[in-house]
């Protein structure tokens, strides 16, 4: 990772949440920035430079999920943690769809959330170094992926991916035709294998899903492979 400090944007109404937050991260490298409601947060977001944000669901005037559509449709590509005790997997559908990379359940292990920063940070610091280097595309069949745009081509229809579901796409054009294991996608996309984030990712691919395929109940490019995990075919099977 690059010796420049990177910053850190925490978004939550809970002072004592948001001061134990400011101060481990803080404690750990990170330059810190907070906001105390969603609208804050998203305000800050959008006029000032961050390397990811820390945000809450449940806020006043402005809640989580919002905060994160409305970065998204900033055209942003900060990579967005959210911590809350909304833990439902409607909420973390709810939240992925809104353009969240990762989702921690409220209480939480600051441990672990230093480990799902790190994760992201790594992981987006590799995106933008490949954008820097090159606007290559990458295709696979029918398949074209933009790593500078974080957009997927199919057959002429333009969609854009959130980062994660960006990674998740690359990693099996990787191993097209080929069944890639649910822990192999774990450590590809996120860079450790944990059984209990399986569902997590399954949300994230049935995101991916929803954007690629006409019929997502009759899929022809991504394809779940029983007990094993997933598996791209790059060109359609009429």
């Amino acid at each position: 990772m690059s010796d420049i400090q990177k910053r850190i944007l925490i978004v939550d109404d809970d002072d004592e949440i948001r001061d134990l937050l400011e101060f481990d991260v803080s404690h750990s490298g990170y330059f810190v920035d907070t906001a105390r409601d969603g609208l804050e947060g998203l305000n800050k977001a959008l006029n000032n430079s961050y390397d990811l944000v820390l945000l809450d669901v449940m806020m006043p005037k402005m809640n989580g999920f919002d905060v994160a559509k409305n970065i998204r449709q900033a055209k942003l590509n900060i990579p967005i943690l959210m911590l809350t005790a909304k833990g439902t997997i409607d909420d973390k559908t709810e939240g992925f769809e809104s353009g969240v990379d990762d989702y921690l359940v409220k209480p939480f292990d600051i441990q672990e959330v230093l480990l799902r920063i790190r994760v992201l940070l790594r992981r987006n610091q590799v995106v933008e170094e490949t954008n820097s280097l090159s606007n290559e595309v990458l295709k696979a069949g029918d398949i074209e992926l933009f790593p500078e745009s974080l957009e997927c081509v199919i057959v002429n229809k333009r969609t854009k991916l959130t980062p994660t579901e960006f990674e998740i796409l690359y990693s099996l054009m990787q191993h097209f035709n080929h069944p890639v294991t649910l822990a192999t996608l774990l450590d590809e996309v996120w860079g450790y294998d944990s059984s209990e984030d399986v569902r997590m990712l399954r949300v994230h691919v049935g995101g991916l899903r929803n954007k690629i395929e006409a019929d997502v109940k009759n899929p022809k490019y991504l394809h779940t492979v029983t007990n094993v995990g997933y598996k791209l075919t790059p060109f359609s099977q009429e």
